[in-house]
């Protein structure tokens, strides 16, 4: 008997159109990650197309400031932001750039220049760079000299330290140490000597030979010489300019017809002023030693008595300067500020004034908010009744002498020997910087913190090492 395929209608066709469903979605989903790696890779293309647009506009305006120094308004003289259109090398634009610029704080040469880019097909992508320049300052250093240096046991420096001479270093440093020499004489010691050596056991020999021993127990980020020499008479047109400065905000004095003035100065962005009319007179005996020492001007620098209040003024918002043609005394805090005080005679040959701190000059904060400059175009000075432990927060320039104590023996009464000093901030001295002398008078323990946020935001008309801005930072920011 034989028996029949029956077929059914439709039997096949459900397969099909499953396999059929299969295959299109199998191929859609291909279409679909082919058109989604394509859009991928457009993004990608134009988000690093918009990155170099971005890129551009930090590098114009870094040549804008090299050919215009100080204008903040990309040649407008007009708020921002300002726009330009980018270009292929077709001459074909692609693109823009919007550039944000934020001027320099009173005094400092540190512009901050945001720039977002854009590209023309997908305007909406966009990204956004942020960069600061700025002209280096002379308190790149914690310690700057333009003599032969000695530091002794007890001193302790973060920051970088240089000398035009040659340096003796017995303490610990916790950055470069540099000379602009190869070797020099040690006054103290005689014999020729590296131009960075230290005495600290086991001593470098002398004369020289081959370091041997990088003795990074003392230096601890090395020692290196010769370099180029700082330029310390360039500090003099500086001063020109620091006096025309404070004349324009009415914060100019000429000479006291006393001893000089004391400023006094207050969180509350004002300062007392008032004239010095005498000083402490010290025993002769106290001064015996200090003639051996060949200290110039040697005296107590303590004040006996003052005037009644000269008056109360604001600090100059303007300008940050105050120049007194006459020596000074500064004590107080500032918070907020941002101020430069000054005492030189411009055009003297000798006979320059001088600034003295006898009690603590304090920062409120320690962020970069708070900076203050001492410059005196002769010596700074801590008096014989200085505070037993000192704290200076400034940035100190001797032009023409030494920052410094002076050599008060046992005779002079029990100030002669001081605990501490902690200076924040750096020194600049034009002959040889000390606060303690080799029998242990002066200043028992000597700390200097190198402020970071001197080197580009440094005090109103500080001076500078280079005319030509540099780069700080660059960050993407979004």
């Amino acid at each position: 008997m034989k028996h029949k395929l029956i077929y059914k209608k439709g039997l096949i066709l459900a397969p099909v159109l499953v396999f059929a469903s299969v295959a299109i979605l199998f191929v859609g989903a291909i279409i679909s990650w082919t058109g989604s790696n394509i859009r991928s890779a457009q993004n990608y293309r134009q988000k690093e197309m918009a990155m170099n647009i971005a890129d551009s506009g930090i590098n114009y305006y870094r040549w804008h400031l090299a050919h215009a120094q100080t204008d903040y308004t990309d040649g407008t003289n007009t708020p921002g932001p300002y726009v330009h259109a980018y270009y292929d090398k077709d001459n074909v634009r692609i693109g823009q750039f919007a550039l944000t610029i934020i001027p320099p704080p009173l005094g400092s040469s540190l512009v901050t220049v945001i720039a977002t880019g854009t590209v023309d097909a997908n305007p909406k992508l966009k990204r956004v760079v942020r960069a600061q320049f700025a002209k280096p300052s002379i308190a790149k250093y914690a310690t700057v000299a333009n003599d032969n240096m000695r530091f002794g046991a007890g001193t302790e420096i973060y920051g970088l330290l240089h000398s035009n001479g040659g340096i003796r270093f017995d303490g610990i440093a916790h950055n470069l140490v540099t000379s602009a020499l190869s070797t020099y004489t040690d006054p103290d010691f005689g014999g020729i000597r590296y131009a960075v050596y230290t005495q600290d056991s086991p001593a470098d020999p002398s004369p020289p030979t081959a370091i041997t021993n990088n003795r990074l127990d003392v230096f601890m980020a090395g020692r290196q010489y010769p370099v180029p020499s700082v330029d310390f008479v360039g500090i003099t047109s500086n001063i020109n300019s620091m006096k025309t400065a404070a004349a324009s905000s009415s914060r100019w004095w000429g000479t006291s017809g006393q001893q000089g003035y004391r400023v006094v100065l207050k969180i509350n962005d004002t300062f007392d002023l008032y004239r010095v009319t005498g000083v402490t007179t010290l025993p002769s005996a106290c001064g015996n030693d200090a003639t051996s020492q060949s200290q110039a001007g040697w005296g107590s620098w303590t004040i006996s008595t003052q005037s009644s209040l000269v008056g109360n003024y604001s600090f100059p918002t303007s300008t940050g300067v105050i120049f007194f043609e006459d020596n000074v005394w500064v004590d107080g805090q500032i918070d907020g500020a941002r101020l430069t005080i000054v005492a030189a005679r411009p055009g003297a040959t000798s006979n320059y004034p001088n600034i003295i701190v006898n009690n603590d000059v304090q920062y409120t904060n320690y962020d970069g908010n708070d900076v203050l400059a001492l410059i005196a175009q002769g010596d700074f000075r801590a008096g014989f009744a200085s505070e037993n432990d000192l704290r200076i927060d400034a940035a100190i320039i001797a032009q023409n002498g030494r920052v410094g104590r002076y050599y008060y023996n046992s005779s002079c009464g029990a100030s002669y020997i001081r605990n501490s000093l902690t200076l924040y901030g750096m020194i600049a001295t034009n002959l040889r910087y000390g606060f303690a002398y080799t029998n242990g008078t002066g200043y028992n323990t000597r700390t200097i913190n190198y402020d970071a946020n001197l080197l580009y935001a440094p005090p109103p008309s500080f001076p500078l090492t280079s005319d030509q801005y540099s780069l700080v930072s660059w960050q993407e920011i979004q």
